[in-house]
């Protein structure tokens, strides 16, 4: 009798081994699917739990009253069952030993398919770069766990020079007056005295793009200005296809000052111009106009020029003494890689770059330029030439550009790679006027001392890669913005890639869809795995 009833309490105690199992995997998938641990799944966790403590007690008792079995100490079972305990709290103590050193490593591995959680090189240069101080000041009811994170990346890269907080304006009023606080979510920069808001959408998010732009116009000392010449036909500043306007948009972004100019209008490029940009003219420059442009370099100015193929510019003499010839033939890429893409052979992609401040943090990103022209160059005394991006070896200059197969015709065409742009740079030395400036002492010998001034020219055989809809695409963007800031000869140059863009992996449910995937870890799951448990008991048993 006293056996039977043995026999009954050991299935009893095995029945509350697995509803106690049974619980806890519910309580953790509710969890987990759910995304935060409300009382249900904490409840049915701490109660599977319970139910397991019950079960130890239990199964310790009755095996201790059970005088015909071996002792339970010496039993192989008890024997496996300590191996495993001590062989789990091992593996939980390395875990723990392995947590603590990358805690206090401050290591991070970011396995992202375009490194989403790392700063990008033009972040990470400015952050590093701040001489003082910077906080930002968010004012919202709550942390934003995505801005939040964003945050604590500036400050990993910044330590004491970045700071931020959060602050509930309805908890803090006085604070919020003095920053001017309209309504929640508003950001603040704040730089000693200086304070800026961060201009945003109200439902849009703070991203690394919005931030560091922001950033840059904070600790920046001038605003550059950058004309655009017009009147000849050149890339409109405006919306719409083949115009500019997403250009204009990122350079105001970056704290330029974006405006067109009409030399036909004007005797000379104004003085407060710090960059003129040329992009596309179609029909051909006056002669004084052209003499304007070559007046302004020579008086330390910078000009980009973005030329496409087979247009007459009028801006030949003034290349030719910087060294510059634009070849009159199309770039063909022969390579096939457009095609996987949707883009054909006369739209060369680019993986190769210079060894310039423009492009040299490029690495082997794409940069695409539609219906190019390759930049030829030639040394000239005096000028510094760096080529800034070329095409691949299986590329050539397209000579004849009527036949129905583009086809490389050797002696004809020209065999890639082909530069497409190229930077310039000319010095000069020149003295200081000291005729109008007092001498403390009667110096005779005294001879002026020689000061740099230095001239900038950027060439590209192409302009479509800066206009809208191609603007965006990889580094377009980039080679456009580096390029103006590297001929603004800005005291703080940042150049490198702009941050990233985050890509979109959200999948696009129905309601149902979603009612279904909610019961199926809710429910069905941890009945499916109940079920199995009492299968494999019964078989077992």
């Amino acid at each position: 009798m006293k056996k039977k009833q043995f026999k009954i309490n050991s299935k009893l105690i095995q029945a509350l081994f697995w509803l106690g199992s049974c619980l806890i995997v519910m309580g953790l998938s509710a969890g987990v699917v759910i995304g935060n641990w409300e009382p249900i799944s904490l409840i049915l966790m701490i109660t599977g739990v319970v139910i397991l403590g019950l079960w130890l007690l239990f199964k310790a008792y009755f095996k201790s009253q059970d005088q015909s079995q071996t002792p339970y100490w010496n039993r192989r079972s008890t024997q496996a069952g300590t191996n495993a305990l001590a062989s789990t709290l091992s593996v939980l103590v390395i875990l723990g030993l392995i947590n603590f050193v990358a805690i206090r490593n401050n290591f991070r591995l970011d396995l992202t398919e375009n490194q989403q959680f790392t700063l990008s090189p033009q972040t990470q240069t400015l952050i590093k770069s701040f001489k003082q101080p910077v906080k930002v000041w968010v004012f919202d009811r709550g942390e934003n766990p995505q801005t939040q994170e964003l945050l604590v990346s500036y400050e990993r890269i910044g330590g004491k020079n970045f700071q931020y907080e959060f602050v509930d304006p309805q908890a803090k009023p006085g604070l919020a007056q003095q920053f001017g606080v309209q309504e929640f979510g508003e950001i603040y920069l704040e730089l000693g005295e200086k304070r800026q808001r961060v201009r945003k959408e109200a439902l849009e998010p703070l991203t690394e793009i919005k931030l560091t732009n922001n950033l840059e116009q904070l600790v920046s000392n001038r605003t550059p200005k950058v004309y655009f010449l017009q009147g000849h036909g050149e890339r409109a500043l405006t919306e719409g296809q083949g115009a500019l306007s997403e250009a204009l948009n990122s350079l105001k972004e970056k704290n330029f000052i974006a405006e067109p100019l009409n030399l036909a209008e004007k005797t000379a490029v104004p003085t407060d111009a710090d960059v003129i940009v040329v992009a596309s003219p179609q029909r051909k420059l006056f002669e004084g106009e052209v003499k304007a442009l070559e007046t302004y370099l020579d008086q330390e100015g910078s000009i980009l020029l973005m030329l496409d193929p087979q247009t007459n510019h009028g801006l030949d003499n003034l290349l030719e003494k910087w060294g510059i010839k634009i070849d009159t033939r199309l770039a063909i890429d022969g390579s096939g890689s457009g095609r996987l893409v949707g883009l054909g052979p006369t739209v060369p992609i680019v993986r190769e770059y210079g060894q310039h401040p423009i492009t040299q943090d490029f690495g082997n990103g794409i940069s695409i330029y539609p219906y190019a022209s390759p930049v030829e160059s030639r040394t000239i005394d005096g000028i510094t030439e760096s080529p800034l991006v070329w095409t691949n070896d299986q590329t050539w200059a397209e000579s004849d550009l009527k036949s129905p197969e583009l086809q490389f015709n050797p002696g004809v065409d020209r065999q890639g790679p082909l530069s497409l742009g190229v930077a310039l740079s000319r010095t000069k030395e020149k003295a200081e006027d000291s005729t109008n400036q007092p001498s403390p002492s009667p110096t005779p010998n005294l001879e002026p001392s020689p000061e740099k001034s230095e001239a900038r020219l950027v060439v590209f055989g192409n302009s479509q890669f800066a206009t809208n809809g191609w603007f965006g695409q990889q580094l377009n963007g980039d080679v456009f913005l580096n390029s103006v800031s590297w001929l603004s000869k800005s005291d703080q140059e940042t150049l490198s890639i702009r941050p990233k863009l985050p890509t979109s992996r959200r999948i696009a449910i129905t309601p149902q869809l979603g009612r279904t995937l909610s019961w199926l870890g809710l429910v069905i799951l941890p009945l499916f795995g109940f079920g199995m448990a009492v299968f494999l008991w019964w078989k077992r048993r």
